[in-house]
């Protein structure tokens, strides 16, 4: 075959495929050629610029800010949106985007874990539209939930309701998140229903967390799941910037060693990056230290976070 016959039918594939939407096994068909070499044609109609493919990207879309973390940190994913109003908005946004993905990336008999007292999660699952999709499956809550009452209520919730929109059944940590004492904690740890999340833990195909900041959130605060000034003054001395599940971390990402992480009733970091799929919801200026500290760490490799906080976190010094 001549050169100018090679083009000929380079560009009579590409027309066929891309401007008629036939598929490549009709194409084959058509022309009587094997399909593998259908696909070396429109390879090579791409390579000699027969075919010129853009993708017009639309207002609101950040792929090349979303690639950059990916390539930064190593991610699996980042999402950006487009939201850089106040903490109330940045809370809503991150919520509505994290439900979307999780509605295209739950699968069926899977067991989910999911953090409580974050305000970003409460909003995904707001946002949430109810399927069947995690039929079958189980939401198990990686951080204890019990505080004064109407935080208890919100925290264990939480888990129940997302597990009612996606068709999976809820196991409940039913304990506190922090407690008085490691005495507290091991007598707690015996109790059939926290063993029986605790169980879990280490099955875990996905996480939903939230990453924190030193200053507890309001409704942290209002659960009572937190601890004291001093207690927090001498978190940040040893060099902590944030938390993911109550488990702190310094700037370099690396768990800050503290007696007071003996009191919380929860998953430990080292178990939750066994964990395959670990989703990080969390924006805002003020967390800025606590998700690089986080992304730093590899303790998530799925960022959702507004792009003021993306671009920052692409200029940061590592």
């Amino acid at each position: 075959m001549s050169r100018l016959d090679e083009i000929r039918l380079m560009a009579k594939v590409a027309r066929m495929y891309y401007d008629q939407g036939t598929r490549q096994q009709k194409i084959a068909e058509r022309l009587n050629i094997h399909q593998s070499k259908i696909s070396r044609l429109l390879k090579r109609a791409r390579e000699s610029n027969i075919v010129r493919i853009s993708v017009a990207t639309p207002a609101g879309v950040f792929p090349d800010i979303e690639e950059a973390l990916e390539s930064r940190f190593q991610l699996k994913q980042a999402l950006v949106i487009d939201s850089d109003g106040d903490d109330t908005r940045v809370v809503r946004d991150l919520g509505a985007a994290a439900a979307y993905y999780l509605e295209n990336t739950i699968k069926p008999e899977g067991i989910i874990g999911i953090s409580s007292w974050s305000r970003s999660l409460f909003s995904m699952v707001e946002s949430l539209h109810p399927s069947t999709a995690g039929a079958g499956g189980k939401v198990v809550q990686i951080l204890g939930g019990v505080g004064n009452a109407s935080a208890h209520y919100q925290a264990m919730l939480l888990a129940q309701r997302l597990a009612g929109l996606i068709g999976a059944s809820p196991v409940l940590l039913q304990a506190p998140g922090v407690v008085g004492s490691a005495e507290a904690k091991a007598v707690l740890a015996n109790d059939p229903a926290v063993q029986a999340a605790a169980s879990l833990f280490c099955k875990l195909d996905l996480a939903l967390v939230g990453i924190g900041s030193l200053e507890p959130s309001s409704l942290l605060a209002s659960s009572g799941n937190i601890f004291s000034v001093k207690e927090r003054e001498q978190l940040q001395r040893a060099g902590a910037v944030g938390d993911i599940c109550f488990q702190f971390i310094d700037k370099h990402g690396q768990l800050v060693e503290s007696q007071l992480m003996e009191r919380v009733i929860g998953i430990d970091l080292p178990t939750l990056k066994r964990t395959p799929r670990i989703v990080g919801i969390a924006g805002g200026e003020s967390k800025l230290p606590a998700i690089l500290a986080s992304l730093k760490g590899k303790w998530v490799n799925v960022l959702i976070t507004d792009r003021p906080t993306a671009e920052r976190l692409i200029s940061s010094p590592l």
